[in-house]
């Protein structure tokens, strides 16, 4: 059985900190072992792969991504979903969640299928998960850049119609949880297996505690597109914000580029909720990997033009950020180099957190025996050197 051996680098092991003497052994696509140098047997048929005392790490996990490299999972064809894919994986991330805009009924369902035979084909990107639908259950006040045509309220025909056509494919779904009827979306989901969000709320603490209740536990890119204190009739409410700190088994994620939130915010969402309850995620639109200038948010067809500059995508009349262009090393980075936080728990926000939230810890987010070969190895300014899915390499900068 031939074996894929990494030797020579740092290993960034959850729970047990950064160890500099060990072998990483993988075969038939999972983790076989981790041993110490001393006491590694090699094998005549061993591919080894030397790390030249660079970090190695579990894939990145990138639980909400729109699109990336010049594509959008929007624009609805194999090419672009494969795309997709690809350039996140020249980043470090291993397994992704596809995530749609606020759309036409039928242009999601066309996501679907797509995904499907995406799935079939996809060789050497990252592997998609499943879809995150981002709407159309928002509140029009924190819309953001989602498109206001097609924003609605709850039924249970709708999204009854919606998990009929996509319960294979949707692994998440986000909404705000003020809206009417998002109680009965909160349990259908839970009873489908689909991690259930609040995002683009306008909600006061109340509503998300319910919401909690009926199965919301997790917040859709932290800070944006959220309320926060406000005052009704005189009377102070807290909002989502001040909820997602307060229910303590209330995870987050948060799009740690450093525009989207500064320095002083990423320390306080990491002090406050910490590394096993925060996820990092890039939000990234096709914009991701490209250089500046005007691109499409959304299908090419149907979706709004956007201005790429300054490191981030925003409307064109500059009012409000839409999704970013960062990549998984670009959040480690800037946790580990603007906010200050140890490399171990960068990674473990970047990696085992998001894989837990998702439900897929058993497989996924660490590098440990059973697991699957997903293994990204880099340098001490967490650029990417090899990206290796169920140990095969898809990366290389050589």
């Amino acid at each position: 059985m031939k074996r894929t051996v990494i030797t020579g680098g740092c290993l960034v092991l959850h729970g047990k900190g950064i160890v500099s003497d060990g072998v990483l052994i993988c075969s038939e696509g999972r983790i076989e072992a981790v041993v110490p140098v001393e006491e590694f047997v090699s094998k005549p048929d061993d591919e080894v792969i030397d790390a030249g005392g660079c970090y190695v790490a579990p894939g990145f996990i990138d639980m909400h991504v729109h699109g990336g490299g010049g594509h959008d999972f929007m624009d609805g064809t194999v090419e672009a979903f494969l795309g997709v894919a690809r350039a996140h994986a020249e980043h470090g991330t291993t397994a992704l969640v596809p995530t749609t805009l606020t759309s036409s009924d039928e242009e999601l369902f066309r996501s679907f299928d797509t995904f499907r035979k995406a799935s079939s084909c996809n060789t050497d990107g990252a592997e998609m998960l499943g879809m995150h639908l981002e709407g159309p259950y928002f509140n029009p006040r924190q819309a953001g850049a989602q498109d206001p045509r097609y924003l609605t309220v709850p039924k249970p025909e709708h999204y009854n119609a919606v998990l009929e056509k996509g319960d294979d494919v949707i692994i998440r779904w986000s909404a705000a949880v003020e809206l009417e009827g998002v109680e009965g979306l909160g349990h259908a989901l839970r009873e489908h297996g689909i991690l259930a969000s609040i995002g683009h709320t306008d909600a006061v603490y109340e509503e998300v505690a319910a919401a909690f209740g009926a199965g919301f536990t997790h917040m859709t890119h932290l800070y944006s597109a959220m309320s926060t204190v406000s005052r009704r009739n005189a009377y102070r409410y807290a909002g989502a914000l001040e909820a997602a700190y307060l229910i303590d088994d209330m995870t987050v994620e948060v799009i740690a580029d450093g525009i989207h939130l500064p320095k002083p915010l990423l320390q306080f969402v990491y002090k406050f909720k910490g590394p096993e309850r925060t996820a990092l995620c890039t939000d990234a639109m096709r914009g991701a990997g490209m250089p500046d200038g005007e691109y499409r948010l959304g299908s090419l067809e149907d979706g709004q033009t956007v201005l790429v500059e300054d490191g981030v995508a925003k409307l064109m009349d500059r009012s409000a950020f839409a999704g970013s262009v960062a990549t998984a090393d670009r959040l480690v980075r800037t946790m580990v180099q603007v906010a200050e936080v140890p490399l171990e728990d960068a990674v473990t926000m970047m990696t085992s957190t998001p894989a837990s939230i998702l439900g897929i810890r058993n497989r996924k987010g660490a590098l440990e025996p059973g697991m699957d070969a997903d293994i990204v190895i880099f340098d001490r300014n967490i650029n990417i050197i090899k990206t290796i899915k169920a140990s095969n390499v898809i990366y290389s900068q050589n």
